[in-house]
């Protein structure tokens, strides 16, 4: 009996250890993958509305990028100095100007203004133009400001109501 009890205790230990394997290879199987199509990757590059598809990688690359350098502030898409104003579709488009589009989050993480548009946030927001104050912004490029913008538009698309829901998500 004991040889029993311990042949099943190594098969439960395999199991315990394979199972999360098996975790991981369905949750990015190619039924994953379908749901990342043309339509979901695909954003308005700038205010006229002109579309630009990037890759999932792309997408995943930009999120990194996002969670490194804005994820402290914007977990989930919420903001958490102002519970008023977050990164969902709605709230970023009616941002003055827009912040619906790659070009208009790219310059506003070049230079960022109020919601408003009337004045510069630049010291109170990590952008590339209070880089020395930010040591988050400091190494990141033109492309990281880009994909970054692609994981913030891409993001609601895909999560849908958690983007931005803030703490029943959270």
């Amino acid at each position: 009996m004991v040889p029993f009890l311990s042949n099943l205790r190594q098969s439960l230990s395999r199991l315990l250890i394979v199972l999360p394997v098996l975790a991981v290879l369905w949750i990015s199987s190619p039924a994953q993958a379908a749901a990342w199509d043309a339509e979901i990757l695909t954003v308005p590059s700038d205010p006229e509305g002109t579309a630009v598809t990037f890759s999932e990688q792309q997408v995943k690359a930009g999120r990194k990028v996002f969670n490194t350098s804005c994820g402290t502030c914007h977990a989930g898409g919420i903001t958490k100095t102002n519970q008023n104003v977050g990164l969902d579709p709605e709230t970023l488009a009616l941002a003055t100007p827009s912040r619906d589009n790659i070009a208009s989050l790219v310059d506003y993480l070049q230079d960022p203004t109020s919601y408003d548009g009337e004045y510069s946030i630049a010291d109170l927001h990590p952008s590339m133009r209070s880089r020395d104050l930010y040591p988050a912004m400091r190494d990141l490029t033109d492309e990281d400001l880009e994909l970054m913008s692609a994981y913030i538009l891409v993001a609601p698309k895909v999560l849908g109501q958690e983007w931005g829901g803030g703490k029943i998500y959270f």
